[in-house]
């Protein structure tokens, strides 16, 4: 059976992978596939769009579907840069033109105020219908980047109940303890519950 996961992230598709896959399962990612447009993403949440690309990406492919939106949100920035966070610096951006936009946002907000929380939304399609999942981990936004690990807003993201940045964490300890871990878990375990045949460990 093939599931495909609406991304072409390949940080991201490694994460997912880690907890979804196992034998007799073919985890797909979008550059698995044919290449087709992206949907626009009009949605005021990231439940709303994780549900938008499950449901195009389904629509086109028709295997079962799996789609995450995922960002950062910062309470200094009013919750900014949310569902924008992959477009935070603009279309064809880096990882790092994100950070040094971030960096020069907050460069006058004191350390104990810069409060954030990482937010996932995956969603499930399939023929018959929809799940979603979400989950958040909170932390605050340091000064200057810490860690070579991870992708995305990660080396500026400190989990303080392990003392480390995102990009310091190990990947198993970055699994356990992230939002789209978390996720990704609750819908793993979900899946484990008799949904087409999945045997997945919680």
């Amino acid at each position: 059976m093939k599931v495909l996961v609406a991304t072409t992230n390949r940080g991201k598709l490694e994460e997912i992978r880690e907890i979804l896959t196992y034998p007799g399962k073919d985890v797909l990612g979008l550059d698995d596939v044919h290449s087709v447009p992206e949907p626009d993403e009009t949605g005021t949440t990231f439940g709303e769009n994780a549900l938008i690309k499950a449901r195009y990406y389904y629509t086109l492919t028709g295997l079962v579907t799996i789609a995450d939106d995922s960002g950062l949100e910062v309470e200094e920035l009013e919750g900014g840069p949310g569902i924008k966070s992959a477009r935070y610096a603009g279309l064809g951006a880096t990882d790092q033109d994100r950070i040094d936009k971030l960096l020069a946002e907050l460069n006058r907000v004191d350390e104990n105020c810069r409060g954030a929380r990482f937010v996932c939304a995956a969603a499930i399609i399939w023929e018959h219908g929809q799940r979603l999942f979400v989950e958040e981990v909170s932390g605050k936004i340091l000064n200057w980047p810490r860690g070579s690990s991870g992708f995305g807003y990660d080396p500026l993201f400190y989990y303080p109940q392990l003392n480390k940045t995102f990009a310091e964490l190990s990947k198993a300890q970055k699994s356990e303890v992230s939002h789209r871990g978390k996720a990704f878990r609750r819908l793993a375990c979900w899946l484990q519950e008799g949904f087409l045949d999945w045997k997945l460990t919680c």
